[in-house]
């Protein structure tokens, strides 16, 4: 039997001004990380936009600047100089606390370590968000299910990580950060860590979920293959952009 999917009651977040088909704006974004006397810039001016639906690849090698484009760009970092904004949000404005419950309500996030606590069941680990948030608890298993179903493994709620292969492990991260029905899906790597069998089935289930509901997805990876499946490919190098293609 398969779990209606919770549609959330909030009023979703719309933009204050500018193009309503565009959810992300970056401005020429600078960040420098600082240690001792030594400083590093790791985006120099960076500046995009995302559209509402859109499935962006961000690639380069190790110390391009893509993952911190996507931690600053996120919220989960802070920057230097420039400008986000988020559904014409712009982050700068925002207390560390709004910040978090921003994220918590509008964003979900799939790392390539999975994050996900081992003495915990699979439905636990996805609940999780909307038990801290303050979501009765009733709710929010019946929401963690749904989640579970959507990604095929309502079969496995009861299981714990480490009973899961890799491949699980991701649907259960990516069940968890779409729990909240966000509209911006970050992911950083999502398939690094699996074999290419596994990867191209996460991908078709990342590529389902953001044609069947329209969520954005951004992703950071090293791979040609994952990049040219998504809608746009931005390439980054020391710091900057230097390319962008349209797929």
């Amino acid at each position: 039997m398969r779990i209606a999917w919770h549609h959330r009651t909030e009023a979703p977040i719309r933009p204050e001004g500018g193009r309503t088909d565009l959810i992300i704006e970056v401005e020429q974004l600078v960040k420098t990380y600082r240690s001792g006397g030594l400083q590093v810039q790791a985006l120099r001016g960076v500046s995009l936009t995302v559209r509402r639906g859109e499935m962006l690849a961000i690639m380069g090698s190790s110390g391009s600047g893509k993952t911190t484009l996507l931690n600053c760009i996120s919220g989960l970092d802070d920057y230097d100089a420039g400008s986000v904004r988020i559904a014409g949000v712009e982050l700068a404005t925002l207390s560390n606390k709004e910040k978090t419950t921003y994220r918590a309500r509008n964003m979900g996030f799939v790392f390539q370590t999975y994050n996900l606590l081992p003495v915990l069941s699979a439905v636990e680990n996805v609940e999780l968000p909307l038990v801290v948030s303050g979501t009765d608890a009733r709710e929010a298993r019946e929401r963690a299910m749904a989640s579970l179903d959507r990604v095929g493994l309502a079969d496995k709620a009861g299981s714990r990580p480490g009973q899961l292969s890799g491949g699980q492990r991701q649907r259960v991260t990516i069940a968890r950060a779409l729990v909240n029905e966000p509209d911006i899906v970050w992911a950083d790597e999502p398939t690094g860590a699996l074999d290419s069998r596994t990867a191209n089935d996460i991908m078709e289930l990342l590529e389902e979920l953001n044609g069947d509901h329209g969520q954005t997805f951004v992703m950071v990876t090293h791979d040609a293959g994952i990049g040219a499946r998504c809608d746009r490919l931005i390439s980054m190098t020391d710091g900057v952009i230097t390319s962008e293609e349209s797929l």
